[in-house]
Formats: C-alpha cells, sequence, structure tokens
C-alpha cells in the first residue's frame, strides 16, 4: 500500500513538470514519500516542499523546477547489498552524470552515494532523474 502511494506521488510530480506547472499537490501522504522528497530537494531537483496536517489525511504541496526527467517507485520489494548498489545504479539510471537512486537503510533513507558511503544497504524505494 505505502510503495503505492509513493509511486502516484512520484507519477503526479512527473506529470506536472511535463505540463510545466510550477506547484503540485500530493495526496495521500505518507511519511516515506516527505523522506523521499527530501532527498530531490537536497539535489536540486525541486525548489521546497510543505507538508499541511500530516496527521489526518494530509497533503504535500511540492514547488516544482523543471528538473525532474523522470521518477518512479518500485512497488515490489527489492533487497540489495552495499556492495551491489553501484551496478544497480549503473543498470538503472541513464547516465553516470545524474539521477539518483533512493534506499532505505537501517540508516534512514538516503540516496545511493550516501548508502555506499556509509556501506549499508537495504531496500530500493525508487529513482529520479
Amino acid at each position: 500500500m505505502g510503495r503505492r502511494i509513493l509511486n502516484d506521488a512520484l507519477r503526479s510530480i512527473v506529470n506536472a513538470e511535463r505540463r510545466g506547472k510550477a506547484t503540485v499537490d500530493l495526496k495521500p501522504i505518507s511519511t516515506v514519500m516527505s523522506s523521499f522528497l527530501k532527498i530531490m530537494k537536497d539535489h536540486g531537483y525541486i525548489r521546497d516542499f510543505q507538508v499541511y496536517d500530516p496527521h489526518r489525511v494530509g497533503r504535500i504541496t511540492v514547488q516544482l523546477q523543471g528538473r525532474v526527467n523522470d521518477c518512479k517507485a518500485l512497488t515490489y520489494r527489492q533487497d540489495i547489498k552495499a556492495k551491489d548498489i553501484e551496478a544497480y545504479r549503473l543498470r538503472t539510471l541513464p547516465t553516470r552524470q545524474w539521477g539518483y537512486v533512493v534506499i532505505t537503510t537501517p540508516d534512514g533513507i538516503l540516496d545511493h552515494e550516501e548508502a555506499i558511503k556509509r556501506n549499508v544497504g537495504g531496500q530500493v524505494l525508487g529513482h529520479f532523474h
């Protein structure tokens, strides 16, 4: 259920970017979604996001920047070891220069660079570029 919500939200972001929208509202929301968006914001793919009323149904408003080409969440569980992250990234992302794989690890939700640096594996949540 949670991964389906994340996938629907990420598809909404991509569709809004393609239409040239400045903002997009996402609902329902989850804590995993806000962690994923924080990684996107840290890498400059979105401007900012605000979470409204997170204890009930909630809504997240994302300010777009026009940098997101594609963004997907895996709806199935895929475990990945720390030593296999780089091979997975090369297989999944279109080029070496840009794009990030997001992984849920025992240290929290991290991008592939941070997971390699900390030498932790986990489950692949999705990727964006």
